[in-house]
């Protein structure tokens, strides 16, 4: 029976690795899977994935995803998209039509919330209705579970502005709760 699966972590915990590495998976044992993203991740070209750790894939946008036939789709023994927090909730919904009418699975990757730590509409929809939720763990400069993404320029955090700026790790950090709070980037530095 399909799922719909939700793999969420802070910034920096492998989550496009992970996608990557469950294509190769299914890929390995002969199975046909297709990576695909939204549109607003172009950090590496319109349709690349491509890791931290240096793995990267060719990968479709959702909106083509959106507009292939249910044959086309149920060509596929499996569905991974990545950056799924920028999602709409039509497009979870659709993703959710995948595994509950074309039997096919779905495993999304993705942030759960962003620099305020206010939730992504992508997250939030699988939140509510994905089969599978599981956390990709990583660590703040303490050593303490990273929860937090904190977006920082030179002054230190930055509180306030648009909810998607894309950036990498000359913009964000993941942190513990408490460093998050305090403001604090690395030990004894409060901005």
């Amino acid at each position: 029976m399909a799922k719909l699966y939700y793999y969420y972590g802070a910034m920096n915990s492998s989550k496009t690795a992970n996608a990557l590495m469950t294509h190769f998976n299914y890929e390995e044992v002969g199975q046909k899977a297709l990576l695909c993203k939204t549109e607003a991740d172009t950090r590496d070209g319109a349709r690349k994935i491509r890791s931290r750790i240096g793995l990267e894939m060719e990968c479709v946008l959702l909106t083509e995803l959106e507009q292939m036939t249910d044959e086309e789709i149920k060509a596929y023994n499996c569905i991974i998209v990545d950056e799924v927090q920028f999602a709409t909730k039509e497009q979870i919904d659709f993703l959710s039509d995948i595994v509950d009418f074309l039997e096919v699975p779905v495993v999304c990757y993705g942030l759960r919330a962003d620099f305020q730590n206010h939730l992504f509409e992508g997250s939030e929809r699988l939140i509510a209705i994905a089969d599978s939720i599981h956390e990709i763990k990583t660590v703040c400069w303490c050593g303490k579970k990273a929860t937090c993404n904190a977006r920082y320029n030179a002054e230190g955090i930055i509180r306030d502005g648009e909810q998607v700026v894309l950036g990498a790790n000359d913009s964000y950090v993941a942190l513990c709760r408490k460093h998050f709070k305090q403001g604090m980037l690395e030990p004894d530095k409060v901005y």
